[in-house]
């Protein structure tokens, strides 16, 4: 039914009650738990609940995984009578049910029961969600995680009987590009840390963070007012990333809009057009491609290039701390990105003026807002 990986194996044959997917990045731990679920989807009538911090990071993750299994296999395709997109439910010929969803509370999680559940990207969902849960679920319950600092399921879970810890990392996803598997390997001469966290799926401590001014809020409140859009470049391997920032109440509020591999710039023209991006709004970019620059503003678009120097990382981070910093739950990469962007350390473990190149393309671009928009003195903003 589907071409699978060494962890689909590992999660398939686990007997434990409790099976706990440690990994790197790409390891393909989600894509695997999810296809052990399709298996138990058809092979008899189960009611299946993947549970995410939120509806937009389980969009962006384990449901996107979801919805790619099904279409790529048609055994699967023709077992399920019905999508719910809406509801986000798939049911099959034989009764089972997988759905997915997201609490806020422990009290919004005790209604219904499961026989197998799983919750992706543990490390941001609260335990008391996860207990209200597992204590409602039959057979078995999965959990998946990167390994960036030690959590409650280091502290209560792993060390409980039968539970299964799996330990992955890029390694064991024969399915991963090449250009992928180099980046993550060259972690081990940016940052030793890193490397061992997503390299190696080991445990870290991501010490150094260079934000610990932001948190998430639901939506872009009314009355938020435009400073500037975002546009970082990207196409293979590197994402094209895209947002706004917004001002209010002497705050930022940062809004991902699309973050996506593989776009040309008539894709990126297309999208602007599709989110309603006008001709008064100034879209500050990253300087390196000024051919890009060019073809937006030849679309139409208000393009500028960000005004780069030589300590330009150091200043636009200095900036961005001047503010408290609110992240819509939406801009889901972008969340990861400013709970994993660090200062690099020199080759004796002492801390640098220079943070670490990695996972910071919504991170470069709001920089670049920074450079361009937010004046020298604390608080003080060019809006559009």
């Amino acid at each position: 039914m589907f071409t699978t990986s060494c962890l689909y194996e590992a999660n398939y044959n686990a007997t434990e009650d409790i099976i706990v997917n440690q990994g790197g990045s790409s390891s393909g731990k989600t894509y695997a738990i999810l296809q052990v679920l399709f298996t138990h989807f058809v092979k008899e009538r189960n009611v299946i609940t993947v549970v995410g911090e939120s509806i937009p990071n389980l969009k962006a993750g384990a449901l996107r995984d979801a919805v790619d299994i099904v279409n790529n296999s048609p055994i699967l395709n023709g077992f399920i009578v019905d999508y719910n997109k809406t509801d986000r439910v798939f049911t099959g010929s034989n009764g089972s049910i997988m759905e997915f969803k997201s609490y806020l509370t422990a009290q919004d999680a005790k209604s219904g029961k499961r026989d197998y559940l799983f919750m992706n990207e543990a490390n941001g969902i609260i335990k008391d969600i996860w207990d209200q849960l597992e204590i409602r679920t039959k057979k078995q319950a999965f959990l998946d995680y990167n390994p960036t600092a030690e959590f409650w399921v280091h502290e209560q879970i792993l060390t409980q009987p039968k539970v299964k810890l799996i330990i992955s990392d890029h390694r064991h996803n024969p399915f991963v590009p090449d250009k992928i598997r180099e980046k993550l390997e060259g972690l081990r001469f940016k940052d030793l840390d890193l490397f061992k966290v997503y390299a190696r799926g080991m445990t870290g401590k991501i010490e150094g963070l260079v934000f610990r001014n932001f948190e998430t809020i639901k939506d872009v409140p009314l009355g938020a007012e435009l400073i500037a859009c975002w546009q970082d470049w990207g196409f293979t391997n590197d994402p094209s990333s895209f947002g706004k920032v917004f001002k209010w109440n002497g705050d930022l509020i940062v809004d991902e809009l699309f973050y996506e591999t593989g776009l040309t710039n008539a894709d990126i023209v297309q999208k602007y057009k599709h989110l309603g991006i006008t001709k008064q709004m100034s879209i500050v970019c990253d300087s390196a491609e000024p051919k890009s620059i060019e073809d937006l503003r030849r679309a139409g678009f208000r393009v500028e290039a960000a005004e780069k120097g030589p300590d330009s990382i150091k200043n636009s981070i200095d900036k961005l701390k001047q503010f408290k910093i609110w992240i819509t739950r939406r801009s889901v990469n972008t969340i990861k990105e400013f709970r994993n962007y660090k200062w690099a350390n020199d080759s004796q473990g002492k801390p640098l003026n220079i943070p670490v190149d990695h996972m910071n393309h919504s991170i470069d671009g709001i920089r670049y807002v920074a450079l361009n928009k937010i004046g020298k003195n604390s608080g003080k903003y060019h809006v559009i």
